[in-house]
């Protein structure tokens, strides 16, 4: 029967299964023990805000950054502002799984909300550039653990089978976040100031660890165990060279260049490193056999991916929709509504369905298919130049799409593993997603520049098609009739091959989803199955 969240055997004769993993169970105290009878509302609760804080914070700054530059100066180090965000926030996420798994969720939750509140208060604070890129860097090591410890914290209340309906609601809310950051940020700096961007973040975050503190209870220490800070330290230096990399290359120093050489080999090598370390360290921050299991391992390889695509299209489709389709701005936000509405629906319904029948392959096929024929279909519209009616059918389907894989992938990844290390594993694949997001933007983004430089150079140089991706649509102002179309067919031809990228890896992920074998989602939270 359940009780509390977790199977406990009848009373009247235990099987010698049930005998078998009484005997391997750990012992109260131990890791891998999940806080006993959590009220589930409640956890959830502070969970969702931690969400609502990690989604809102990613595309609420960006509204903002020009008022920033126009208070504090320092435009030529404005992209250090995302940069040293994104950069302390991907490397952490592995540490704080793997932490979270040794002294529990409760703990690590105080210290990533209090470091983000931390971060966000000095950040609104700050009187110069270089104050807040180091303050936003503070900021980002607690935002690391946000989107880790929420899903995780799920997992020690919530059942596997019954996972996907309270998934669903994450990534409804993460739609929502997303969708209403841009607009909240304009709203803010608007009415008060930029600063206060940063300052909304802290009556939320004081509620969601409210909600936290009384939703996990402590877990009783178990003896010490060691970690592995040298493999942590491997593992960011490599991920810290890798986003550098894909930050500065082709901008601050040629793709085929010394410099260039010189990172990737940091990157070779420091991986290589890390992946030695992990092999010999006794408490290992990602233990590393368990690529072995196949749902994992390909369940984290399929989440960068799909996040690779994701970002590798859809941060640049506001481009197409104004600089080809001649939107404005409000205008361009409304075609991205159909992608939320279909994301919040797919994902809601479809977890409860999942719940029902306690198989997800299905469904995640379904949204990974959904999500390659919508890539697919919008590279074929925008090469055709086709209306803009059209492409809301496109932004619906990938909503669908992304509410049926991104819930169901986490709860296969996590019914792959024991609960012991529910941490780590999801840490793992929040890192991969958050490479992947990274790397599907600078490969876009190299695609875009390249096709748009053989563009200006077909053009004679009469105008700077590259220089209008950062002024926008003002920047088509005085332009010609023939210039203005030879622009438009520029950033139609970048933006297709964008696209097409999307769709190519989107493909390939469900390919590999394919071949995943069926697995029935587990009714208790302990069951390990010996993995």
């Amino acid at each position: 029967m359940i009780e509390g969240g977790r199977r406990v055997p009848d009373q009247q004769a235990p099987t010698a299964p049930a005998a078998s993993r009484a005997a391997t169970a750990p012992a109260p105290g131990e890791a891998g023990v999940p806080p006993v009878k959590a009220p589930i509302r409640i956890v959830m609760a502070g969970a969702l805000l931690t969400m609502c804080l990690a989604a809102l914070d990613q595309n609420i700054v960006n509204t903002a950054l020009p008022r920033m530059v126009g208070d504090l100066g320092g435009m030529a180090h404005i992209s250090w502002v995302v940069t040293a965000f994104l950069l302390c926030s991907t490397v952490t996420t592995p540490l704080y799984g793997k932490l979270s798994d040794l002294y529990g969720r409760r703990k690590l939750f105080f210290v990533a909300i209090l470091l983000f509140l931390a971060g966000s208060f000095a950040s609104g604070a700050a009187q110069s550039m270089g104050q807040l890129i180091a303050f936003r860097a503070l900021q980002g090591l607690g935002a690391g653990g946000l989107l880790v410890l929420a899903q995780a914290a799920v997992g020690d209340v919530v059942s596997p089978r019954e996972r996907p309906r309270y998934q669903g609601l994450f990534t409804g809310t993460f739609a929502l976040a997303s969708v209403a950051g841009p607009l909240l940020g304009g709203i803010i700096t608007e009415a008060l100031s930029w600063r206060w961007v940063f300052y909304v973040n802290l009556p939320v975050g004081a509620l969601a660890l409210g909600f936290i503190a009384v939703g996990l209870k402590p877990r009783q220490p178990g003896p010490p165990r060691a970690v592995d800070y040298l493999g942590a330290a491997l593992l960011a230096g490599a991920t810290a060279s890798l986003l550098l990399l894909l930050t500065w290359g082709g901008a601050e120093f040629p793709w085929l260049s010394l410099p260039s050489g010189a990172m990737l080999a940091a990157v070779a090598g420091l991986f290589a490193l890390f992946i030695w370390r992990e092999l010999r360290a006794p408490e290992p921050l990602i233990r590393l056999p368990l690529f072995r299991n196949t749902v994992f391992a390909r369940g984290v390889a399929v989440g960068g991916m799909m996040v690779f695509a994701m970002m590798g299209s859809t941060v640049f489709l506001p481009l197409y929709f104004q600089l080809v389709l001649g939107m404005g701005p409000a205008q361009a936000g409304q075609m991205l509504l159909p992608q939320v509405v279909g994301m919040v629906l797919s994902s809601v319904l479809g977890g409860r369905i999942v719940s029902k029948l306690g198989r997800n392959k299905a469904f995640l096929l379904a949204g990974l298919g959904l999500e390659a024929v919508a890539l697919a279909s919008l590279a074929v519209f925008a090469w055709f130049g086709a209306p803009p009616a059209v492409f809301l059918v496109s932004m619906g389907l990938l909503g669908l799409g992304m509410g049926m894989g991104m819930p169901n992938l986490t709860t296969a990844v996590q019914n792959a593993v024991s609960h012991r290390e529910l941490g780590a594993a999801t840490g793992a694949m929040t890192f991969l997603r958050s490479l992947g997001g990274a790397v599907g933007v600078a490969a876009s983004g190299t695609i875009m520049s390249s096709r748009l430089l053989a563009a200006s150079e077909r053009m004679g140089g009469e105008v700077d098609v590259a220089a209008i991706t950062e002024h926008g649509v003002k920047a088509l102002e005085g332009l010609t009739a023939a210039q203005h179309m030879a622009v438009s067919d520029a950033y139609r031809s970048a933006l297709t091959g964008c696209f097409l990228l999307s769709g190519v890896v989107m493909t390939a992920a469900f390919l590999l989803v394919l071949g995943l074998p069926e697995q029935t989602l587990r009714d208790g939270i302990e069951d390990s199955k010996g993995r």
